[in-house]
């Protein structure tokens, strides 16, 4: 394949033609009318006037733990602090072939939904972090489908965990590509604050990126995003740091995120919000009124911030659903957050390709511009508001160059007779 034709892109009137030599877009030709399918040629695809964008993007997962709900045990209280005991459950069975086949089968899953570039996050709290070794491995094998990046995460903290620190360094040392933190799960606040400079100055030594659990709780007492920005804005790393969840935002009280918001702002890092898991981990100490649980995402993006949605987890011990499908996840966040409002609609997908495409410093290989890698989503909408009201689909993945995934969507058929359309 080396073209395509009818293509809607988004913020354009016109259709477009599309071609790209060895895998790298070579133009990008509006056109003034619909052009037949013959046109396209042997080695062509017509878009058939639907949207052509750039790859969609899974900024944050945990594909270690995918597909592991219920062993042994199911969460049965829905918190997050329970999911983390029955993980530590399931982590002591975890073996380098059930890690790299479960990761293997959920990496399928998001490139059967359009998804190209992801961000993992890799426990490394266990001793010899062979889990680690293993995502590395899958890193390289699944690269036909998707870009992975592996953040080393201290599930179980890096200053309350034995060995924590030496385990950080160590797995940044094999290669992972950036360094997380979990800083509201340390034992005592001051550890926690600890933490983040430590993680903060192993990325900086290390010309790591930085993607921190932070605050992922209901607590409004839970203010570690403070330092992390100000930690951000001291050492000029805005653009390679992301505070992923930030959900006690959603229990802080407006005179102190008015304080808040004005180090983010300076600090300039990312956000990625999970809705589906968080609207399902928060709230449970919660009688009525119950809160949502997810971070403010239109203050946020209305300050200007970069933030994004992201699936989080795939049939794991804190979330028992999911199949890979961000769409769907863009479909509730727009709702949870109150963010139907036309504006929002019309911009919708910018929540799951370009925000997180930045979050991810993916930079100038991401993108339907000359010279960038033709990797190319073609959806089953005209604009982003009709991909959400008609929940779509993706018709077909292209990575440099080539299909990687087709969909055929199904027909309907009415009845003839009384019971049919009049």
């Amino acid at each position: 394949m080396n073209q395509i034709i009818n293509a809607r892109l988004r913020g354009h009137a016109c259709l477009h033609t599309l071609r790209w030599t060895d895998g790298i877009i070579s133009a990008i030709e509006p056109q003034a009318d619909t052009l037949s399918a013959a046109a396209a040629g042997s080695e062509g695809l017509d878009a058939g006037g639907k949207l052509v964008i750039p790859p969609l993007v899974e900024p944050h997962i945990h594909l270690d733990a995918a597909l592991t709900a219920g062993e042994p045990h199911w969460n049965r209280s829905g918190t997050l602090f329970e999911g983390i005991e029955r993980w530590a459950e399931r982590k002591a069975l975890v073996t380098r072939e059930d890690t790299k086949t479960r990761a293997h089968r959920t990496i399928r899953m998001l490139a059967a939904h359009g998804i190209q570039h992801v961000r993992t996050h890799v426990d490394v709290t266990e001793p010899g972090l062979g889990t680690l070794q293993a995502m590395l491995e899958v890193r390289d094998e699944a690269r036909d489908l998707v870009d992975l990046q592996i953040v080393a995460f201290p599930q179980e903290g890096i200053e309350s965990f034995a060995g924590g620190r030496a385990l950080m360094s160590e797995a940044v040392a094999m290669g992972a590509d950036a360094v997380g933190g979990i800083p509201h799960f340390e034992n005592t606040r001051e550890q926690g604050v600890a933490s983040l400079h430590f993680l903060m100055e192993l990325a900086e030594r290390h010309d790591r990126l930085v993607d921190v659990h932070c605050d992922e709780t209901d607590d409004p007492q839970s203010r570690f995003l403070e330092v992390l920005a100000e930690l951000t804005r001291v050492r000029g790393m805005g653009a390679r740091v992301t505070a992923s969840h930030t959900t006690a935002m959603g229990s802080y009280d407006n005179a102190y995120c008015s304080k808040l918001f004005r180090v983010l702002r300076q600090a300039g890092l990312s956000f990625i919000s999970c809705p589906t898991e968080s609207i399902h981990l928060q709230g449970r100490f919660d009688s009525y009124p119950k809160r949502r649980g997810l971070t403010r995402v239109p203050e946020l993006d209305r300050a200007g911030l970069n933030v994004c949605f992201a699936q989080d987890s795939i049939v794991d011990p804190w979330y028992p659903l999911g199949n890979g499908n961000i769409v769907r996840i863009l479909d509730a966040g727009l709702h949870i957050c109150h963010m139907l409002g036309y504006e929002d609609l019309q911009r919708a997908l910018d929540f799951v390709t370009d925000h997180s495409a930045r979050a991810m410093a993916l930079g100038e290989g991401y993108g339907i511009a000359l010279g960038r890698p033709a990797n190319l989503v073609l959806l089953s909408a005209t604009s982003d508001y009709e991909l959400l009201r008609t929940q779509g689909h993706v018709l077909a993945s292209i990575r440099h160059g080539k299909v990687i995934m087709r969909r055929t969507m199904g027909e309907l058929s009415w009845a003839e007779g009384p019971a049919g359309p009049a």
